[in-house]
């Protein structure tokens, strides 16, 4: 005969003759035990996107991450030793969403971009008064090809556009000194000034950026219309009998790297995964390699705050769908128990950016934060 199993909960004991059996639960009074109220989402009462924001916070699923998103991208604008880094991946400027960047650069809640090549040579596209247009369904694969149109799931790139970021390319590589050692935020910059001087009436991120000082990386620089560029130039200077231009990618990390630890507090603002997120949130761990392997005295930063919109679900067991919580181990992250502050949207970038932006910039409008105490490292 088995013996009998005893369960707790409050202060009653039970004997359970089967396993699995339920309880005589204690029904809580939720209002006693401070638990939060949701509010249905009164249309009526919304004038404007952030209160539509606001409202959304309050309700449940997505719509909560969302509401609770603009919260924590608040906080990073307004915290004045909080360093920005906003990391991108997709096709965020083929869908338009280029100048949302822009503002968020102009307006200097972000101070530093980590980007996939594909997404700031297509940004370019828009710097050049070029566009991207609707892809129609009745066209085959085919016939867009030998139409020369490159399809982007609903949009279209003409080979045309990719030929225009070829001259901007051009024009920056004929200035560049083949006695420095090119890196994708020096090329960056080069571009942005290129911009500043010649697209004076088109807004752009790597405008932005140059006008901003912000430091715009591509730690995959080879793996886009940018490197290709890049390379066809040195096959050409090789016909010219010229030096070839040398690439380093590592003088980004190191720049990247003394940059963050020249910061008080960081935070961090996701769109996608890929590449671009995972080499900037290396950073803790590459710090603290260089401390405990290399006998460095450094601090072991991590970053403060953390705001990423991507559909990416965890199950898959890719960097692009892992939580906060997750890169907490790897000492990536202050933890919420310590500070940290964490924001995660499940869904497509091109609803959840421009809603989460406009309301925290009508916040910011109605009640402006203070100026940030920004060092970039020399």
């Amino acid at each position: 005969m088995k013996h009998k199993s005893v369960a707790k909960h409050g202060h009653h004991q039970h004997d359970n003759h089967q396993e699995g059996a339920g309880i005589d639960r204690k029904l809580h009074d939720p209002v006693a035990d401070r638990l939060i109220p949701l509010e249905p989402l009164d249309l009526g009462k919304i004038r404007s996107i952030d209160d539509l924001v606001r409202a959304m916070s309050r309700t449940a699923f997505t719509g909560r991450q969302l509401g609770e998103a603009a919260d924590v991208l608040e906080a990073m604008a307004r915290d004045q030793d909080c360093f920005v880094v906003m990391t991108l991946a997709g096709a965020m400027t083929v869908a338009k969403q280029g100048l949302v960047i822009a503002e968020l650069i102009d307006r200097g809640i972000v101070n530093a971009i980590v980007s996939t090549g594909a997404l700031m040579a297509h940004g370019l596209v828009e710097a050049t008064g070029r566009a991207h247009f609707r892809h129609n369904p009745a066209l085959s694969d085919e016939e867009l090809y030998e139409a020369g149109y490159n399809r982007v799931y609903d949009t279209i790139e003409p080979e045309q556009n990719l030929d225009d970021v070829e001259r901007v390319m051009a024009a920056v590589f004929g200035g560049w000194d083949a006695a420095e050692t090119m890196c994708s935020h020096k090329l960056n910059r080069a571009i942005g000034a290129h911009l500043a001087k010649r697209a004076k009436g088109q807004r752009g991120i790597l405008k932005s950026a140059y006008e901003k000082n912000v430091p715009v990386f591509v730690p995959a620089f080879s793996d886009s219309e940018l490197g290709l560029d890049f390379a066809l130039t040195n096959r050409e200077r090789d016909k010219q009998g010229k030096a070839r231009f040398r690439f380093d990618p590592f003088e980004d990390l190191e720049y990247f790297a003394a940059t963050l630890l020249s910061q008080k507090r960081l935070g961090i603002f996701t769109i996608g995964g890929g590449v671009p997120r995972n080499w900037s949130q290396q950073f803790g761990p590459f710090i603290e390699l260089r401390h405990r392997r290399g006998g460095e005295d450094l601090p072991l930063k991590r970053y403060h705050y953390g705001l990423r919109i991507c559909p990416e679900p965890v199950y898959w067991g890719g960097l692009s769908g892992s939580p906060y919580s997750e890169a907490v181990s790897w000492g990536k992250f202050v933890p919420p128990a310590e500070g940290g502050k964490f924001g995660e949207v499940f869904v497509d970038a091109t609803v959840g950016l421009p809603l989460i932006v406009a309301a925290v910039l009508e916040r910011l409008k109605e009640k402006p934060a203070a100026k940030k105490t920004i060092v970039l490292h020399s």
